[in-house]
């Protein structure tokens, strides 16, 4: 129902599918090879990456090309708009001449001036020259008109050939552009939350050398086939404790339109708490640190525990924290503060960088499974937190105020 949660990645143009795991990991050999499998994706994620890159550029580059050709069409349009104007004015010009003319012949055969004209002739070639300069003055106007008349429908023609042209030139820019914006569009664009590829790397690898860690110091091995549960005892829980003292939900789980970006239909992976900045943040169930990630663009300093409760594995995580008091692999309890509440000196509109935020709150969330030891958060699994009406308005004074609807 729901689509994938914090699998990665910014990706332009083409997409490609991630592989998700369904056998969760149970040995140092298991984080090794999801670790080689990510650094996979990282790299088809450049390959990739470099090809939707070249694919813009040129996309841009033709962008300038058919504005460049659609400056010079306006431009030709203008000079033949220009050239129709003063055609009209010559045929208005030569109207008017050969009105005149036509006047004058009129009033010379009323007087017989014509053939005073013509008979005054000393000649039979002065004659004929009288006759043939009055037919000339007559054929040249006409001519002249007719001449001009084919030049400005020439021309009326040129101006629609010339708008279609811009018109196709528009709707070659207007499609340039929406292909552009295709390129660049997140693959996850559906979680506000998503994990950059090169966050999950950095995670993943975080991971291995923490286990690989503290499974030498514990039992001195450190093979591919040393099961993790070897090395380090995941502590069991009985229930759930919120993660504050106190606070009130301002942003349930869930679909929802973006209260920063107003962006339709993007997914809330947790309940937002409102609380006041520098506020202590409690695990609420004891478990293991498994990742965390500093200064993100969209939810600041997040940090990811996973934990048992009654023999069920669940991950959980706490975003906008203003700072950590834990590291990865450290076993906490209930009664650890694994950080302070942020979003507000930390939010990009008061001078920080986190864009996901603007006013003081923790963001927590639930989803059955491990994270990054069964292929990585996936929404489908994301779960209400326990505990927890997930509706705006709803307020708790304990950590063992327990809602149950």
């Amino acid at each position: 129902m729901m689509k994938k949660l914090i699998i990665l990645l910014i990706i332009v143009g083409s997409f490609f599918t991630i592989n998700v795991y369904a056998k969760e990991a149970e040995t140092l050999g298991d984080l090794r090879r999801e670790y080689q499998n990510i650094l996979n994706e990282q790299k088809e994620y450049n390959n990739k990456s470099e090809q939707a890159k070249n694919e813009i550029k040129n996309k841009q580059a033709a962008i300038a090309k058919a504005r460049e050709e659609l400056t010079i069409a306006e431009h030709e349009e203008e000079e033949t708009l220009l050239a129709i104007e003063e055609s009209n004015e010559r045929i208005e010009q030569l109207k008017s001449e050969s009105e005149k003319v036509l006047q004058y012949m009129q009033q010379m055969q009323s007087k017989n001036a014509y053939v005073e004209y013509v008979t005054g002739s000393t000649s039979m070639t002065e004659l004929i020259t009288r006759i043939e300069a009055i037919k000339q003055v007559s054929e040249y106007i006409q001519d002249t008109l007719d001449a001009l008349e084919k030049e400005i429908k020439k021309n009326e023609e040129l101006v629609i050939e010339l708008k279609e042209k811009q018109k196709a030139l528009d709707a070659k820019i207007t499609n340039y552009e929406a292909a552009i914006a295709k390129l660049e569009t997140q693959a996850e664009e559906y979680n506000e939350f998503a994990l950059s590829l090169d966050e999950k790397v950095a995670a993943a690898k975080e991971l291995v050398d923490v286990n690989v860690k503290i499974c030498k110091e514990t039992i001195g091995k450190t093979d591919d086939s040393v099961k993790l549960s070897d090395c380090s005892k995941m502590p069991i829980n009985g229930g759930w404790l919120k993660p504050l003292k106190s606070g009130v939900v301002t942003s349930p789980q869930g679909y929802r339109t973006h209260p920063v970006t107003g962006k339709a239909y993007s997914f809330h992976d947790g309940i937002d708490i409102g609380i006041s900045e520098g506020t202590p943040v409690y695990a609420a169930a004891s478990g293991q640190v498994v990742a965390k990630v500093s200064r993100s663009s969209c939810g600041g300093n997040k940090l990811f525990i996973n934990v048992n409760i009654a023999g069920v594995q669940y991950t959980t995580w706490y975003y906008h924290l203003l700072k950590f008091n834990v590291d990865v692999g450290d076993i906490v309890t209930t009664d650890t503060i694994i950080g302070y509440v942020g979003g507000y000196s930390t939010s990009s509109s008061h001078g920080g960088y986190d864009t996901c935020t603007t006013g003081a709150h923790l963001h927590f969330g639930v989803q059955k499974g491990y994270y990054l030891t069964n292929g990585g958060v996936k929404t489908s699994s994301v779960i209400v937190p326990p505990g927890f009406n997930n509706k705006v308005g709803y307020r708790f004074t304990s950590r063992t105020d327990f809602y149950r609807g």
